[in-house]
């Protein structure tokens, strides 16, 4: 998965409310410093979920040209995120002989490969196969199997999917673009390896992504993802109960939300008048006059809401206590003055906010928890763990012998 060092990589967050892209170079260090940033604001997705086709193109190919102007070089192929609410989560465990001889990465990608075509996914498509835990001769909680001896070589795994018909809209809207889907990675993951730092992953950690029409949960447990899913509800539903609570247009409710919202009353608002211009009237006299105290009373219920079903996830899942005590909030929808007093009161956690960690060079603008899921993209294409993958070339072997040593992987 690792990119060579002087080649360019690039990350294109597709979401409900923007479309951004990063375009990296990877950095000596091996980490990656980003040359070219595009954003743009997205009108053809609902709930991650492709409605406008021609919309979709044209808010991916305007970010992206505007990232390829800024980098001074094309890109070709770009990993994407996924926020569909209809992500599903499950488990699976197999193991594999490996006959006492010492582990190492042929054994991994072979169980993890056994791991994968063990998994029934009932028509839906495999975003992510990733390994949770390691048993090696029925010892479990191995983090690093490899250079370990042993009869049989076991794996916790961790697979995401979705509907395939979602997942191809997207990438069809990118091919569009003239640009390759690298690959796909589900936006909390994401979110989580830019934003988390790995004493939150190895001790257990609830990332909430906050975006304009999802939000999305990744439970970190001994330093992998364990657990994600996404409920649709986000940022954009909020502006909408403004809208309609208020009577205004969409645009200036998003207005009010970003200038004078909160999640938590404060002793000022009463006292603080707000100017709201009515849907269709012109005239500033049909101007109506709110405290702020009513805006707040329409943006807390619904962030309310939102921290609930964050809550009811995580009991329903059993991850709720695994998870530890400690939320870390990313998304543009975070940003919302008293939201993370909000979540620490419904979540009964200690909360922070996220921001990207792992990438160097971003503008002040793009160094906010927003940008958390575009710049965990980046850091996933460079140093991504090691995950089942579908394997064409070893499916379709070119002679008798491969076809042979592929049969005896598999049996013995």
């Amino acid at each position: 998965m690792a990119v060579a060092r002087d080649k360019f990589v690039a990350a294109l967050d597709v979401g409900s409310s923007k479309v951004c892209c990063f375009i990296a170079r990877q950095t000596d260090e091996g980490g990656v410093r980003v040359v070219g940033i595009g954003h743009q604001v997205s009108t053809g997705l609902k709930a991650g979920a492709v409605v406008d086709m021609e919309e979709t193109e044209t808010s991916i190919r305007t970010a992206v040209d505007a990232a390829e102007r800024m980098a001074g070089t094309p890109i070709d192929e770009v990993y994407v995120n996924l926020s569909l609410s209809s992500i599903q989560s499950e488990g699976v465990s197999v193991d594999v002989a490996v006959e006492g001889h010492e582990i190492g990465n042929a054994d991994i990608l072979h169980v993890l490969d056994r791991g994968r075509a063990a998994f029934d996914a009932r028509g839906r498509e495999i975003v992510h196969a990733l390994p949770v835990s390691y048993a090696v001769d029925q010892s479990f909680g191995v983090r690093e199997p490899r250079g370990l001896i042993g009869e049989r070589l076991g794996v916790e795994m961790h697979v995401v999917t979705a509907p395939a018909s979602p997942i191809r809209n997207l990438e069809a809207c990118v091919g569009r673009g003239h640009l390759r889907v690298a690959g796909f990675v589900v936006s909390p993951y994401a979110a989580g390896l830019s934003s988390l730092v790995e004493d939150e992953k190895d001790l257990g950690v609830v990332l909430v992504d906050m975006g304009g029409g999802t939000t999305s949960i990744a439970v970190f447990i001994d330093g992998a993802m364990a657990y994600t899913s996404v409920i649709p509800v986000g940022g954009n539903h909020v502006t909408n109960d403004i809208a309609r609570g208020l009577l205004t247009p969409v645009s200036h409710a998003e207005r009010m939300k970003t200038l004078f919202g909160s999640a938590l009353p404060s002793a000022s608002d009463d006292r603080e008048i707000i100017d709201v211009p009515q849907v269709g009237e012109h005239d500033v006299d049909s101007m109506s006059r709110i405290p702020r105290s009513m805006l707040t009373g329409i943006i807390r219920p619904r962030l309310e809401e939102t921290f609930e079903l964050v809550r009811d996830r995580l009991i329903e899942s059993g991850f709720d206590r695994l998870a530890g005590r400690r939320v870390v909030l990313t998304g543009g929808a975070s940003q919302l003055p008293g939201t993370r007093d909000l979540a620490t009161r419904v979540l009964d956690k200690r909360v922070r906010v996220g921001q990207p960690l792992t990438v160097h060079g971003l503008a002040d603008v793009t160094q906010g928890p927003a940008f958390s899921t575009c710049a965990g993209l980046l850091t996933y294409a460079v140093s991504g763990p090691v995950e089942a993958q579908a394997r064409p070339t070893m499916a379709d072997p070119r002679n008798r012998l491969a076809r042979v040593g592929r049969w005896l992987r598999e049996n013995f």
